[in-house]
């Protein structure tokens, strides 16, 4: 194959990656929480009831925000259900997921383990069968000082200091019919609004997350963000977007090439931002948060009941492949390369459910899609770079030619982290990157790679795939250059003179 060249220059940049880009989201949703992250009665369990092995596995990965509770759980959640002794809390029908939910694992217990982990706590409030007023409530308990209704509440249940909680969504995913509370979008507007006001009333230092539209197959799709913006004004800091790839008619190429997928709709949904904020004549632009993403299309449909009236079931619980892992990656490239943008994301979800960490009993797996959040966890600090890729491609039906490589880049001080992305099902793909011929050596260098697209993890066999050494980068007159094998994610990190 044709030597695929990748062109960088240090003055050509985007925005500084924002660290939040690379967060989790843990809702009540199957065995997330119970059997996941939170399980009193595992030989793994602390002293908190948290999994010491599952919090081993997610450390490496350097989570920054954690969202909670949900998700589609959230629109018909009380968050008062969730706090005081836990002998007193109600076990309920989560109507979401067609489960039960006990509200043994609620607000305290989510922030201690934010503590512990040295996440930042993201929560999102009930907008659905929930009111403004509550959400106000919730503020209040969680982040104003003793001297008050739901603050000393707080402080009667352990915890004397505010938990001090920045990001707060208003409400999740109002836009789908799916959705418990479910309205048009004018509706959701006013009701965020309402509640907007009353949260930053009651702690002006948080920021808000309106609702966004949360896929591109609704019809409402732009129509919805444009009515939501302009009825929230300055209250909205940043507004959501999701999205969850799939492959359900086994079309690799096509699959491989989704990144173009989240790219589009990036660049929409920032169009829209900006258009409100040049109508609204305003100097606050609104950011995105990209809080919900991942690969998601093999437990879906009647799945959705399969928990009916059953506590901790095994709801939406992915087996990831190689394939699936790439494009896990090419999130984090779109990410890094619309930095000037994004500036949340949040991993949907972080154990059992379409999670990169699967628990069977006392058991604990890290599926394929782990090590591309691990491969770059050490290499994400620094400035998004522009990226020009002169190499060989493939058309695509959706989303027209694309290259086989799919890149993103980092300038940290004198270092440059490279991500790579092979689509070539078949073939390896020379590369040789510039940038004015300043690279000096190679720091480190690694794949993700494996004998076939199908190719997964089990609890049997667990390192079928996982990150290993990239020995073939030379750095010659000033560039890099390397082979890139097939169905791969490479990370490289190069110093500069």
């Amino acid at each position: 194959m044709n030597t695929t060249h990748i062109y960088l220059h240090p003055e050509f940049t985007i925005a500084p990656v924002d660290q939040r880009l690379f967060g989790g989201f843990l809702e009540h949703l199957g065995r997330a929480i119970y059997q996941g992250i939170y399980q009193p009665d595992s030989i793994h369990a602390d002293e908190n009831g948290f999994r010491r092995d599952v919090l081993a596995a997610l450390k490496p990965l350097r989570l920054t925000t954690m969202r909670y509770p949900g998700g589609n759980f959230v629109s018909g959640y009380h968050w008062l259900d969730g706090v005081g002794p836990k002998t007193e809390r109600p076990t309920l029908n989560d109507l979401a997921w067609c489960s039960i939910e006990p509200n043994q694992f609620g607000t305290d217990e989510f922030l201690k383990l934010c503590r512990l982990m040295d996440w930042q706590p993201m929560l999102a409030c009930n907008l659905g069968t929930g009111t403004p007023e509550e959400a106000r409530h919730w503020v209040e308990y969680c982040n104003l000082p003793a001297g008050t209704k739901y603050a000393d509440l707080r402080e009667k249940n352990g915890s004397k200091d505010p938990y001090a909680v920045r990001f707060w969504c208003l409400g999740n995913e109002m836009d789908g019919p799916w959705q418990i509370g479910h309205v048009p979008a004018k509706e959701y507007a006013i009701r965020a609004q309402q509640a907007a006001k009353m949260m930053r009333d009651a702690d002006p230092a948080i920021e808000l997350i309106a609702c966004g539209s949360c896929t591109v197959d609704l019809p409402t799709y732009l129509d919805w963000d444009h009515t939501v913006l302009e009825q929230l004004g300055d209250f909205a800091d940043y507004i959501s977007l999701h999205r969850y790839a799939e492959n359900k008619d086994g079309n690799l190429p096509e699959y491989l090439a989704s990144t173009r997928g989240i790219d589009r709709q990036i660049e929409e949904m920032d169009a829209v931002c900006r258009f409100v904020q040049a109508r609204r004549r305003s100097s606050k632009r609104v950011y995105l948060s990209f809080d919900e993403w991942n690969v998601w299309y093999r437990t879906t449909g009647p799945e959705f009941t399969n928990g009916r009236g059953k506590f901790a079931a095994h709801l939406l619980e992915e087996e990831f492949d190689l394939a699936d892992a790439l494009v896990v990656a090419g999130f984090l490239n779109s990410f890094i390369r619309h930095a000037d943008c994004v500036k949340m994301a949040n991993l949907a979800q972080v154990v059992n459910a379409i999670a990169p960490i699967l628990t069977r009993g006392n058991e604990l797996l890290l599926q394929t899609t782990y090590f591309p959040l691990l491969m770059a966890a050490n290499r994400r600090k620094g400035i998004s770079l522009q990226v020009k890729v002169d190499g060989p491609g493939y058309e695509t039906e959706k989303f027209g030619a694309v290259k086989f490589i799919d890149a993103s880049v980092i300038l940290d001080g004198n270092r440059l982290n490279v991500f790579l992305i092979n689509r070539s099902v078949e073939e390896p793909v020379p590369i040789r990157l510039e940038c004015l011929g300043r690279i000096k050596e190679v720091f480190s260098a690694e794949v993700l790679s494996g004998p076939s697209a199908v190719s997964r993890n089990s609890f049997e066999n667990r390192n079928v795939i996982c990150n290993r050494p990239l020995n073939l980068v030379h750095v010659q007159n000033g560039a890099a250059e390397l082979t890139v094998p097939p169905l791969s994610f490479s990370a490289v990190s190069l110093d500069l003179v």
